[in-house]
């Protein structure tokens, strides 16, 4: 970081230098002549359009990863409650009712804490009851398969709860802002002070678009948070489909559960 700044103000003072003492011995004009502002513009114009797009590439494939693991995580719930069904009974009845709870608990509990960043530990209750009942099927054919799903629906949370945290440091937001501050500026000193109702309308639709790109970017990079986000519908489904299963294979049984996923007093 020191270097970059070190090497860009030394090139900075370079070209200052080159224009008072190389310009006249290589270029045969007035001290007045020169680039102008407008001619500037242009560059900085480019950059800004740069910076804005490489940003939002990033900020869609963190929201892209954030649609992948929530649904990654439901598939692998789906198929945690599938396998159960080979467990002894008292086992399988466990399982599917911690998967039960266990989506509920995502669902309404960590989901809406994900749109500040954060996780919730209602869930966690649930993977590790999983893991206490997979210890009473240790040895049996079922042990393995068991684990390696529930391992999948870890590292899919895992992914999903990194993909809440902005992927975009707060330091790089307000450098675009401000570049996007100076871009406009610039433009608006270029512009005519007559005559200029073509000038100002096309000013004020580049504003608009670079605004527009810098609040998308905002957004995209909030996947649970902003107005594009990521819906708990997959494991919403998985949560049903796993209730069918718990409700068909012990009609008689209570989920350890509330609607909220916290669980019920003994």
């Amino acid at each position: 970081m020191a270097l970059v700044i070190i090497v860009a103000v030394l090139a900075l003072l370079a070209g200052l230098a080159a224009n008072r003492w190389l310009r006249p011995r290589l270029l045969n004009a007035d001290d007045d002549e020169g680039m102008a502002v407008k001619d500037l513009v242009g560059p900085l114009l480019t950059l800004t359009v740069l910076l804005l797009a490489f940003v939002l590439v990033t900020a869609n494939g963190s929201y892209g990863k954030a649609e992948v693991s929530s649904r990654g995580e439901a598939r692998a719930l789906d198929q945690l409650v599938e396998t159960a069904e080979y467990a002894p009974v008292l086992q399988r009845a466990r399982i599917q009712g911690d998967a039960v709870c266990y989506a509920r608990a995502v669902r309404v509990q960590e989901w809406p804490a994900m749109a500040d960043g954060n996780g919730s530990p209602a869930p966690s209750v649930w993977s590790t009851d999983f893991r206490t009942a997979f210890r009473t099927l240790e040895g049996k054919p079922v042990f393995g398969m068991l684990v390696a799903a529930d391992n999948k629906r870890s590292d899919e949370r895992e992914e999903r709860l990194t993909q809440a945290t902005a992927s975009i440091p707060s330091a790089i937001f307000w450098f675009l802002l401000a570049t996007l501050t100076i871009t406009v500026v610039a433009l608006g000193i270029c512009l005519p002070r007559r005559n200029n109702r073509g000038q100002i309308l096309t000013l004020a639709v580049i504003t608009a678009l670079l605004t527009t790109t810098l609040c998308i970017i905002r957004d995209v990079d909030r996947p649970f948070g902003g107005i594009i986000d990521v819906q708990p519908t997959a494991i919403a489904e998985a949560e049903r489909q796993a209730e069918r299963d718990f409700k068909a294979n012990h009609p008689t049984d209570d989920l350890p559960c509330d609607a909220a996923g916290n669980r019920l007093a003994a």
